[in-house]
């Protein structure tokens, strides 16, 4: 990661882009009207603050569990040798959508979301048929925190 100092301006266009994002045609525009910059600085300063890695996603977090969507974390104890053609398969479905390799037994935890519980269970049966690997399938029961934001500026 490049090292990068923020400036005020950096600080400010960071509180707005995690707390209130403009869903506009032209963010970068409103984002500059608020903080009385122009829309080609807006979108510089995003611009090296992702190339820094200091943003390393930009994008909307949805509440998936509201949207009708179940999701769940799994874990899987995958020996060295079927790591690749294990994770290519977990890899390969639309409902996961994180994918770690851990030093623990179980070495593999990936989340998955699907349009219902019954999508996301074919989804990881499928995915041990396929490879032979059962899966642990963790579902949360409550849900603790669903966002955080780093407040910038004070």
């Amino acid at each position: 990661m490049t090292e990068m100092t923020l400036d005020t301006m950096d600080k400010r266009i960071l509180d707005i882009i995690q707390t209130d994002f403009p869903l506009e045609s032209r963010p970068y525009a409103i984002i500059a009207e608020r903080l009385g910059i122009t829309e080609q600085e807006a979108l510089d300063r995003v611009n090296a603050l992702r190339k820094s890695r200091l943003i390393r996603r930009l994008g909307a977090n949805f509440q998936s569990a509201k949207l009708g969507f179940r999701s769940t974390l799994c874990a899987a104890k995958v020996p060295e040798d079927k790591l690749d053609a294990f994770i290519a398969e977990v890899n390969r479905h639309v409902g996961v959508t994180h994918n770690y390799l851990r030093r623990h037994a179980y070495n593999v935890w990936f989340s998955a979301i699907g349009p219902s519980w019954e999508a996301v269970c074919a989804m990881l049966d499928d995915i041990t048929a396929k490879t032979g690997i059962p899966i642990l399938n963790l579902p949360a029961t409550k849900l603790y925190k669903i966002r955080v934001d780093f407040q910038m500026e004070e």
